[in-house]
């Protein structure tokens, strides 16, 4: 195998590699087979301009150029088929670059140094690669893609640790000539090594210190709505009950005027009588979603929010007095779903504002709310949708932990001019 043929396809072997360890944590908008067509198509492209640059240059030239010519319509076509921010993405990508140029060129130092085969060459980074994009996949993913909930802008200024750190890799690698040619080099290429961990390490204990301090927060807030939902039933349990004992008291001299109007004969007027004094109790009752005290507190409090900003409330509610699950978690994620439809429902005109919510009991917890939405909504891989708007998303991570936690199933749909939770339990 020619020098040129083996550095294209080792070129070529990296470049797919590295978008493959990028898409590990990336959520794309196309299907699967869109994709792989998208990527077939950058394959050419980037093995004609591999071969030209090294018919040109050499390795060197397709060092210095590598990322201008080949990484650069990568990240392109990448960020048009994601759903992330152009400062997400731009973090995510560099990042993966610079760990990709780290490990390929460690391995080229090692293979040249004992003097190994090419093929053991490809077969290292083989190894390395796709141990790479596994670990990410697996321990890495989901982390991350909760941070770009929790922290969807300020991206931009951290973009600033990983351009600045590949920026010096590639100057190292390649001025004034290859580093492995160049025993200083590699010094400080591979120096940089230490700060580069300890900077990312840094980096994401603290924007995971930031997350769970988001959660904390949204757990403090959920239970003051919680126990503020409660004084608010427990208010109008209470003036339920003292209209009750006003209408004992009064049942007395009600019942002697029937009794007089009977004596009468006057029929008809007692009838009416008793018929006003039948509206007044049915007008006093108080409402009761379900028997359970937490969650009907819940649907008093948001179905009340909901009535006053003029949003048309359907509830069909049916629920067993005990539940398979911890009432107060199914309350958070009831409370998280009904704020989420009621902050839909305030950006569409008073008309068409409405909430539909049913939730049974048998033969599992089923619960569908519905709530109308003009606007489009941005789904991720696993189905759930994004937001880009500060401090929105936690409503939905929230409600998918309590479907891992619980072995429930979850689906949310925008179809028709209506978004919808649907959750089995």
């Amino acid at each position: 195998m020619s020098d040129n043929l083996f550095f294209a396809l080792r070129a070529f072997f990296i470049t797919v590699m590295t978008i493959g360890m990028i898409a590990s944590l990336t959520e794309f908008r196309f299907g699967r087979r869109k994709m792989l067509t998208i990527l077939a198509l950058y394959t050419v492209w980037e093995v004609f301009v591999s071969l030209v640059l090294l018919y040109v240059g050499g390795e060197l030239l397709l060092l210095r150029v590598f990322f201008f010519f080949i990484s650069i319509p990568a990240l392109s076509l990448l960020y048009w088929a994601a759903n992330d921010t152009p400062a997400q993405a731009i973090f995510n990508y560099i990042s993966q670059i610079m760990l990709s140029l780290l490990g390929a060129s460690i391995i080229r130092m090692v293979t040249d140094s004992f003097h190994l085969s090419r093929a053991v060459n490809l077969l290292l980074m083989g190894c390395f690669y796709l141990a790479a994009i596994y670990l990410e996949g697996r321990f890495l993913r989901r982390p991350f893609r909760m941070l770009l909930t929790v922290m969807p802008s300020r991206w931009g200024v951290l973009n600033l640790i990983p351009c600045v750190f590949c920026a010096y890799l590639i100057f190292l690698a390649t001025w004034p000539g290859t580093y492995l040619e160049n025993d200083a080099q590699r010094v400080y290429l591979y120096a940089a090594i230490i700060p580069i961990v300890v900077v990312y390490i840094a980096f994401f204990r603290s924007l995971i210190s930031q997350y769970h301090m988001q959660l904390e927060r949204q757990s403090a807030a959920l239970l003051t709505v919680q126990i503020a939902a409660l004084k608010e039933k427990l208010q109008n349990v209470q003036e339920a009950e003292e209209h009750i004992r006003i209408q004992r008291h009064d049942l007395r001299h009600q019942l002697q005027t029937v009794t007089e109007l009977v004596s009468r004969g006057d029929r008809t007027a007692a009838l009416a009588f008793l018929d006003a004094a039948q509206k007044r109790l049915d007008e006093q009752k108080a409402v009761r979603w379900c028997r359970l005290p937490v969650l009907d507190a819940v649907f008093s409090s948001y179905f009340n929010q909901a009535q006053r900003h003029d949003i048309r409330v359907e509830a069909k509610i049916a629920l067993p007095d005990t539940l398979p699950v911890d009432e107060g978690e199914l309350a958070i994620v009831l409370a998280n779903a009904l704020e989420n439809a009621i902050h839909a429902n305030l950006d569409i005109p008073g008309e068409q504002r409405a909430i539909r919510c049913k939730l049974v009991g048998t033969p599992s917890i089923m619960l569908e709310l519905c709530n109308p939405c003009t606007s489009a909504v941005a789904f991720d891989g696993s189905g759930l949708p994004v937001s880009h708007r500060e401090g929105h998303g936690l409503g939905v991570q929230s409600i998918c932990t309590f479907c891992k936690k619980n072995g429930a199933a979850c689906q949310f749909e925008h179809q028709n001019g209506w978004f919808c939770l649907r959750l089995i339990l």
